[in-house]
């Protein structure tokens, strides 16, 4: 049988989105034409058709629609999100790139709860145009959560082996420590060692990042570690998940790095994301320009597959035909991964 369509979202078309899609095609074609990948385009045609003749003019992706019959879609194909308004140009941010963003997600997420597509990748979006749209929330994962009707969603980061989920993300700082309660954490837990089973690890081990600093110094520096970390760890013990910590923040990223946990589990957006992003993210000493990145976002708890590269839009260098699509690949690789556990 041949392997449904993974389902790629634009993004925001003014951002570095419709090339790294070209480029990631291109770079795929072989494992396409042979059969072994099927790719949906899902966004604006004019974006796409300005970054394919830019960067692969010999590459093909025809138009279909959504009420064609999916058996009937090529290996490769494009689906357009939604009427087009005015041109949105490369770099400049607008409420129609924020738009298009939107509709390019939710024509993805349908056509997986319909079965038409096994997984949804998402290109970045920006926050500000999203907003400028009328569609308030804060990124891909509340989005999605809002479309799927998920009661609990959970970020989960991946490059390599470090792989970092997340108690809260888009949240002030301040308001970290309100999101930590019992139940969000076991939410947390159990969906991270469900993920890594997914993803071929067969007795994951998972370590919960402290909150404060030394988990709290017995009470010196806080008491969430003590009080609600501590006793929901020690009842995912008991029921038999392979689970450690609370683990100071400076050192728990390092052990797994050095491979003594499978993944961990981070209390914040920046705990989590920027030991990920210090690692994939290859900066160029010459130019402190990126010279590459890598990386993968993976939303748990939602009722379909999705993953998305691990940056934003870049419209400082959008159009310029240099933004690197390895994130893509990544993302497209771990859609199948995690869309062939589900089967």
């Amino acid at each position: 049988m041949k392997p449904r369509h993974i389902a790629i979202t634009m993004g925001d078309p003014a951002g570095i989105g419709p090339e790294i899609i070209v480029k990631a095609c291109e770079a795929l074609g072989p494992r396409i034409a042979a059969g072994d990948l099927r790719l949906l385009v899902i966004g604006s045609g004019p974006a796409l058709e300005r970054a394919r003749a830019a960067l692969a003019p010999g590459l093909s992706i025809p138009d279909v629609t959504d009420a064609d019959t999916v058996g009937a879609w090529p290996g490769l194909c494009f689906l357009q999100a939604g009427p087009e308004g005015e041109p949105i140009l490369p770099g400049v941010l607008s409420a129609d790139g924020g738009r298009f963003a939107y509709l390019a997600v939710e024509r993805g997420v349908r056509l997986a709860e319909a079965g038409k597509v096994g997984a949804v990748v998402t290109a970045p979006l920006n926050k500000e145009a999203l907003n400028k749209a009328g569609y308030r929330y804060a990124g891909h994962t509340e989005m999605l959560a809002a479309l799927t009707g998920a009661k609990g969603s959970v970020m989960l980061l991946a490059h390599g082996n470090m792989r970092v989920s997340h108690v809260s993300t888009h949240v002030a700082l301040e308001d970290a420590p309100k999101r930590l309660t019992p139940e969000r954490l076991r939410l947390v837990l159990d969906l991270t060692h469900e993920a890594l089973l997914h993803l071929g690890v067969p007795e994951p081990r998972i370590a919960v990042a402290a909150l404060n600093p030394h988990a709290g110094e017995g009470g010196l520096f806080g008491r969430q570690d003590q009080e609600v970390s501590a006793p929901t760890i020690a009842r995912a013990v008991a029921d038999g998940l392979d689970v450690a910590g609370p683990v100071p923040g400076d050192t728990v990223f390092v052990k797994l790095r050095a491979g003594r946990y499978d993944a961990v589990v981070a209390m914040y957006h920046d705990q989590g994301h920027i030991p990920v992003k210090l690692l994939g993210f290859e900066v160029d000493p010459a130019t402190g320009g990126w010279r590459d990145l890598s990386g993968v976002n993976i939303t748990l708890g939602l009722p379909i597959v999705r993953t998305s590269v691990d940056h934003g839009t870049a419209f400082d260098i959008a159009g310029k035909g240099i933004a690197s699509e390895r994130s893509l690949v990544e993302a497209i690789e771990y859609a199948e991964r995690l869309a062939a556990a589900r089967a």
